[in-house]
């Protein structure tokens, strides 16, 4: 059974907390004693309904002020696929929380309050979407409750948001109207859309498909362990385990290990102690090599015939999420998959205003939830594919060295 991990974004109060909870409540995922801790916090009892929101603003502060500030996850399955749900904050402050969620989501639910229309914030989210090349978007047209179900109210959204999708490139892009409060096209098809034709947001999340979104194409493999037991047993046992991030790998296919350039043969592959003929992505396997070679943590193996590129000096575009400004001449790490480099930040280009993507040139210091285009050298090569070519070899994080906190999202270009 595959699994779909979706975002859910929106501005504040468009309901995507209660949104998740409705889908968990109707689909039956809800435990009887979260159910009844839910009923005895709720405040809604004076309606006999309970405020399904609950089970996703978990943090005390967010239940005092109504509000999600911090991204909460949620996992619930059906008959036919399992999921995994990120509900991102609404707030503009905490725009680096919906990067956080989005940045492994197969799909993202945007939310757009029937009353309002396209807002700022919708195209805020619109535009992470397309920066972060997430495959699938579903705008979900909510609390069509208030506007009466009214066809022309959705249809009219629907023309505002496809300017936004075109302008953006996004792809794959489904319209749904629903009201969460209500339940209606949530989990099944509601008599108050006769109208709509589609189907209800749980079966399209069912029946989307995930499985072409891992790329085949480009073998890559991060090396995240090298197995070395040195028993009596397995003496001469030497395997590199890791995730297979794209592409096929097949015994007796030429590989190349980098950044040291070193070639070799893929002897066996194994997963979970078993000997496979072939391995794809997104596995977890160990490798072994016909030549002992040395290989390390945070080494890439790759298929000979399709090499990524190998620099010291990248072009990135940076969500900034530390409380220090960003600055040229600043030091971190930096991380992509199991590699981590020292690096510094020779240049900042431009700033991107999220909400009309134009460019600020030269503008110094970066705030907390910045987006900027910047020059960074490493210390020693990165082996790299652009962040648009092949997003899970192409993304990488900025680690502050004396705190170890995460303070910066990299797309490299």
């Amino acid at each position: 059974m595959d699994i779909l991990r979706f975002i859910t974004a929106g501005s504040v109060d468009d309901g995507k907390s209660t949104l998740i909870g409705r889908l968990l409540y109707d689909s039956k995922s809800i435990m009887i004693d979260q159910l009844e801790a839910i009923e005895k916090q709720t405040k809604n009892r004076e309606d006999g309904d309970i405020d399904l929101a609950l089970l996703t603003d978990g943090l005390r502060a967010e239940r005092e002020q109504g509000i999600t500030i911090d991204v909460a996850y949620k996992y619930f399955s059906t008959p036919k696929r399992k999921f995994i749900i990120a509900d991102a904050p609404g707030h503009i402050q905490y725009t680096r929380n919906m990067v956080t969620g989005a940045s492994n989501a197969n799909l993202i639910i945007i939310l757009i309050d029937a009353r309002h229309g396209v807002i700022e914030q919708t195209r805020r989210h619109s535009i992470i979407a397309s920066l972060l090349n997430i495959p699938h978007v579903v705008v979900a047209i909510n609390k069509m409750d208030m506007v009466d179900y009214s066809q022309d109210t959705y249809n009219n959204i629907v023309i505002d948001f496809a300017e936004v999708a075109t302008s953006l490139g996004l792809k794959d892009v489904t319209y749904i109207p629903i009201s969460a409060l209500n339940g209606d096209n949530i989990v099944g098809r509601s008599q108050n859309f006769s109208w709509y034709e589609g189907l209800p947001l749980l079966d399209l999340l069912e029946n989307v498909e995930v499985q072409q979104d891992s790329d085949l194409a480009h073998a890559r493999f991060p090396v995240q362990y090298v197995i070395r037991p040195q028993t009596d047993v397995l003496h001469d046992y030497r395997g590199y385990a890791g995730k297979l991030i794209s592409g096929i790998y097949k015994k007796g296919d030429k590989v190349t290990v980098l950044p040291s350039g070193l070639q070799s043969t893929i002897k066996s592959i194994e997963i979970g102690g078993k000997e496979i003929e072939e391995a794809f992505a997104p596995q977890s396997i160990v490798l072994h090599l016909e030549d002992n070679i040395d290989v390390s943590r945070g080494d890439v193996i790759v298929s000979s015939n399709d090499l990524p590129k190998l620099e010291k000096e990248l072009e990135v575009l940076v969500c900034w999420m530390g409380n220090k400004p960003l600055a040229e001449g600043n030091r971190y790490l930096l991380q992509i998959n199991s590699r981590l480099v020292k690096t510094i930040v020779t240049e900042i280009q431009y700033k991107l205003d999220v909400n009309s993507l134009e460019k600020q040139y030269s503008p110094g210091t970066v705030q907390l939830n910045d987006i900027v285009r910047a020059t960074i050298k490493t210390a020693s090569p990165v082996p790299y594919d652009s962040y648009s070519k092949l997003s899970v070899n192409g993304g990488a994080i900025l680690i502050d060295e004396t705190s170890n906190v995460t303070v910066g999202a990299c797309m490299i270009q």
